[in-house]
């Protein structure tokens, strides 16, 4: 278009546009920032004149945008959208592992078209709702990524470990999961898969207020099982903290309650959990073998968004023999675009290489890191060596 250039305005421009735009009814001053010197700030200039502003800060490795504005007359014209690609392939090219801002709630629809989601809890400032919209760049790679997922079982608030399940096999590892959720947080892991066992032995949610004291100190991205049955379970494991709710057994029992909150929370809110023997789905603590192939189990709900699932071949889990590396490439290679996580048997780093080698996008560990096989130091390093984090 003829006229029509992205520049580096002088600040006054900026903050005469930004005054005009977003707060007209307070002093200049009030929309200076203490760093502006520091930032970036580019504009749209059509024919000679600023129209559009957009103010960038360096933060870590990460990009923040700030106090971005378009005169009202030149609004939906596409120029703020121009400002914006601009600062997304700025980050692209420097490296950068993310876009930010604190979004006014009324503006998140350009946000999202260009794939920033929000994050955190909204607040209110100034007379206006904001919310942290992030876009996280992530590397291309020829290695497919794999996420390590420590895990932690609970019975009666204790960090614990099963063999195979069963209740009577049972070894306290901790009577303390925070300090167990911490270790995993500080060796920089970011993720727990955290169990209730009496909530799954009783068929309703127990140990939800140690759901929500790790929700509460600690940053992790929390999926959280055992014993969610009811609509009050899964509400409950929500507002405790929970990312995800893991279900297993209802997906098989009661199919209809599963859609019908998939449909309700959405399907990025559950962790598909399948317990399989022989291909076959397990169920009621792996005493039962029912006739469903792991295969149409997850078609089944894959077909209703849900694209996270974790996979138990109970003949492992617990024994540190090494995961079912046959049974998970069967499943990756039916289900490319399926976000997998090998759960049981992952006894060494070694196993873990191969798991991401044959192409898992999670592992999740317990037994391993608990009796001194892998080390909570020694798997945050090679996590970090590898590209598995």
């Amino acid at each position: 278009m003829s006229g029509l250039n992205i520049t580096s305005p002088s600040l006054d421009t900026v903050w005469q546009i930004r005054h005009r735009v977003m707060y007209p009814e307070r002093t200049l001053d009030f929309v200076k920032l203490e760093d502006d010197q520091k930032a970036m700030h580019w504009g749209v200039e059509v024919n000679g004149e600023t129209v559009s502003v957009i103010s960038v800060f360096k933060i870590g490795k990460s990009l923040q945008f700030r106090k971005f504005a378009t005169l009202p007359e030149a609004q939906r014209k596409g120029y703020g959208s121009m400002l914006l690609d601009k600062v997304i392939q700025y980050a692209v090219e420097e490296n950068f592992e993310m876009v930010w801002c604190n979004a006014r709630t009324e503006a998140m629809d350009l946000y999202y078209r260009f794939g920033m989601l929000p994050e955190g809890i909204g607040w209110e400032d100034n007379g206006h709702e904001y919310r942290k919209m992030v876009k996280r760049l992530i590397k291309q790679s020829k290695v497919k990524l794999m996420e390590i997922i420590p895990a932690i079982d609970i019975i009666d608030g204790k960090c614990v470990r099963l063999t195979q399940g069963d209740y009577e096999q049972k070894t306290i590892y901790n009577e303390h999961p925070l300090e167990v959720a911490m270790q995993f947080e500080d060796a920089g892991l970011k993720r727990l898969h955290l169990v209730d066992l009496d909530g799954a032995k009783a068929g309703a949610v127990k140990n939800w207020k140690v759901l929500e004291i790790i929700a509460a100190k600690t940053s992790m991205v929390i999926d959280f099982g055992g014993g969610i049955k009811r609509e009050d379970d899964l509400r409950i494991v929500f507002e405790s903290g929970a990312e995800l709710a893991t279900i297993g057994s209802l997906a098989v029992k009661d199919e209809n309650t599963f859609v019908g909150w998939i449909k309700r929370y959405g399907p990025e809110k559950f962790l598909l959990g399948a317990d399989v023997k022989d291909e076959k789905i397990a169920v009621g603590g792996w005493l039962e073998t029912t006739d469903i192939w792991i295969y149409d189990f997850i078609r089944k709900y894959q077909d209703h968004g849900v694209n996270q699932v974790f996979c138990t071949d109970v003949s492992k889990d617990g024994k540190l023999e090494g995961p079912s590396l046959e049974l998970y490439k069967n499943i990756i290679s039916q289900y490319p675009e399926l976000y997998f996580i090998a759960s049981g048997g992952v006894s060494n780093l070694s196993d873990l290489h191969q798991l991401s080698e044959i192409g898992c996008s999670g592992a999740i560990v317990g037994k391993a890191i608990y009796e001194g096989r892998i080390t909570i130091k020694d798997l945050a390093i090679k996590a970090w060596e590898n590209g598995l984090t």
